[in-house]
């Protein structure tokens, strides 16, 4: 692994009750206006650290951790995105944010999505980055996980390495991690791993949890609700997504009642991991807009 790296800025993790489950969160500064990010499926809230540090001093940003706060099964449906979006809802109630902007990568697009549109959240502004808004007629569907064709990849996911440096080398080596931003894949590896008794690591989101995650995604259609946010949205795609094929962002864009499309080259789905710096560019811009 290239030097070491300690993130000495990042606060600790939090809990929240949000009704028969407490919700882990990060939080950042002490006033200003109310920024909330939503990470993507399997991820983490520490991967927004490089984007959230720079908004923290002027704002009060809050990050949770979705992953396996709550009892979920991928055989028996997951983790409904619904519930999901609810429970952020009452996070935010507990937590008395107003108004905030919210920032969503992924399934974290998509579950803020509901949660502004069905459960009385009221942002100032919505960033969409890669939302995950699939086909209608899939929405219909209630698929196993082996024919899931995220979750029947996501829980067979290499979950085990003897070190580090033995992790650094084989994320470096794969496709999906191979252009994340150095920062970004080191603390991935410090949050996003777990160092067991005999100093090996395992993932912190297990390959089940990730798998029950997927699965869930498929309990709500966002389709519908899309006409019902009212705020400012930016949409945002990665130009070599390999979802562009089949996940329609521009209609989505024509269905939002104020919305603005921003296309950004060069990437693929995992902006906010790619390219930190101009996902906080992207986001002061908009932030700048609502002003």
């Amino acid at each position: 692994m290239a030097g070491n790296f300690i993130a000495n800025d990042i606060p600790q993790l939090e809990k929240q009750d949000v009704g028969g489950a407490e919700l882990p969160y990060l939080y950042y500064g002490s006033n200003g206006s109310a920024l909330f990010f939503a990470h993507a499926t399997g991820f983490l809230p520490w991967l927004w650290h490089p984007i959230v540090k720079e908004f923290s001093d002027q704002n009060r940003v809050w990050v949770p951790y979705i992953c396996n706060y709550r009892e979920c099964d991928p055989e028996k449906g997951g983790l409904s995105w619904d519930i999901i979006a609810k429970d952020l809802s009452v996070f935010c109630a507990k937590q008395k944010i107003q108004k905030p902007l919210f920032v969503g990568h992924s399934m974290g697009g998509t579950v803020l999505t509901i949660a502004a549109a069905l459960y009385g959240v009221e942002p100032a502004g919505l960033i969409l980055i890669e939302p995950i808004f699939l086909p209608e007629d899939i929405y219909s569907m209630t698929p196993t996980v082996k024919d899931h064709p995220l979750a029947s990849k996501s829980i067979k996911r290499t979950n085990h390495w003897k070190s580090e440096e033995d992790a650094w080398n084989y994320l470096k080596s794969k496709t999906l991690f191979s252009d994340w931003d150095e920062e970004v894949l080191r603390l991935y590896i410090q949050y996003g791993m777990e160092k067991q008794q005999a100093g090996d690591l395992k993932l912190a989101c297990a390959p089940e949890n990730e798998a029950a995650m997927f699965m869930g995604g498929w309990n709500r259609n966002p389709w519908p609700l899309l006409n019902k946010i009212k705020c400012p949205v930016l949409v945002v795609e990665g130009e070599k997504s390999e979802n562009r094929g089949f996940i329609d962002l521009q209609r989505a864009v024509s269905l939002f009642p104020d919305s603005i499309y921003k296309l950004v080259e060069g990437a693929g789905h995992l902006i906010p991991m790619q390219k930190p710096k101009e996902t906080t560019r992207i986001i002061k811009d908009f932030l700048k807009q609502l002003a």
